[in-house]
């Protein structure tokens, strides 16, 4: 297993060049957007700042390391209304199982785009029915913990496109790595040092970091009896059916580079009450505008949790040189609910729950964007 660790940094390290030397001068040129789309509830309340610390099925979107802190089983699902106004519909599903040292888990996004009007050039207005896309994304990931603080993940994706006429579909690729540990005052000496260095004091990860690559893969091209038309060539009196060839088509490949830290805000020793986590992440986009998110949560006894977000790319402020719908500004909440009895002693049995999850993105123009989550967690 070290040597998988390995490779992934190194797959990493080769990709942030080539994604730097593309650069978002290219922006618009991509295919398949719809990847770079958060559809889960809990993590999209802060935006894309949490690339270090995101764990669970949760994990399939950001870094694919952070399926392997799953503890037992995970379900998920979330139900995203995208740019409100438009009616366009996200569901997005997945499942997570530890197997011994690390977590197997699937992941399913789906879009319903609606009906939309059948035209043709002599009958532009429609009239003669409606068609429905198809858009879906099915992805297949395993992480693995080589110890309490290091994980390491790699994804497989499988993308598609269709409408009755017209489809392609392909796969894709992403892999991540996520260290944790703890830091504390050491009593004597009153210098920081990490945790590691004295077990008994364990109270959780207090700083994180991430970096992961996505969307790694071969050029994709449409095909389908929509790509052809009928015309008169060279002004013959019969009709030839002439089939034009599609372009090839990128995936919008990415890096996420993250930072996190948590603050415990209960003074009473052995209490952990309150948490404060602040964020930060770096995406090296090689199809659109680079960007730098930051964002911050506060939990209450992990039962209750706010957070906010905000993703910054260059010319988000004004109208006219941004180059995306979303305004930067995310914000979301969290209610979960422990599913154990509590024992004589005051500990819970398991660690079984059951959490609600709410974000919302600004946009302009549109109404923003809102995703609600279900989230069971089984040992």
């Amino acid at each position: 297993m070290n040597k998988i660790i390995k490779y992934t940094a190194v797959a990493i390290i080769l990709s942030i060049g080539n994604l730097y030397a593309q650069g978002p001068v290219r922006a618009g040129q991509a295919g398949f957007t719809q990847l770079l789309i958060n559809g889960w509830g809990k993590s999209s309340g802060m935006g894309n700042s949490y690339s270090a610390g995101v764990t669970g099925v949760e994990s399939f979107h950001l870094n694919i390391a952070g399926l392997g802190r799953i503890q037992g089983s995970e379900l998920g699902f979330s139900r995203t209304s995208w740019l409100g106004g438009t009616g366009i519909n996200i569901n997005t599903f997945g499942f997570g199982q530890s197997i011994g040292s690390g977590a197997l888990g699937i992941s399913v996004m789906s879009f319903s785009l609606g009906q939309i009007p059948i035209t043709t050039t002599a009958q532009p207005d429609g009239g003669i029915g409606t068609y429905k896309p198809s858009i879906s994304n099915i992805n297949v990931g395993y992480a693995y913990n080589f110890t309490d603080q290091i994980s390491a993940g790699i994804n497989m994706k499988v993308v598609s496109e269709s409408t009755p006429d017209v489809r392609t579909s392909g796969v894709g690729f992403d892999a991540g790595l996520q260290f944790a540990t703890e830091l504390i005052k050491d009593v004597a000496t009153k210098k920081t040092k990490y945790l590691s260095d004295n077990p008994a004091a364990k109270r959780g990860s207090d700083i994180r970091f991430g970096v992961s690559i996505k969307n790694i893969g071969p050029d994709m091209k449409y095909s389908g009896d929509g790509l052809a038309t009928k015309s008169n060539i060279n002004g013959n009196a019969f009709t030839t059916t002439t089939s034009q060839r599609a372009d090839k088509t990128q995936l919008p490949s990415l890096i996420n580079v993250g930072l996190a830290y948590d603050f415990r805000l209960d003074k009473k020793a052995g209490m952990y009450w309150h948490r404060l986590t602040t964020a930060m992440n770096f995406t090296n986009n090689s199809f659109s505008s680079n960007q730098t998110s930051l964002g911050i949560e506060y939990a209450y006894k992990e039962i209750l949790m706010l957070r906010s977000a905000f993703d910054y790319e260059k010319g988000i402020f004004n109208y006219d040189t941004r180059r995306t719908a979303y305004t930067g500004v995310c914000m979301g909440a969290s209610v979960q609910i422990p599913l154990a009895k509590k024992t004589d002693k005051g500990k819970r049995e398991n660690n079984n729950t059951i959490g609600i999850d709410y974000s919302y993105r600004a946009t302009n123009p549109f109404s923003g964007t809102h995703t609600f989550g279900l989230r069971i967690n089984l040992d």
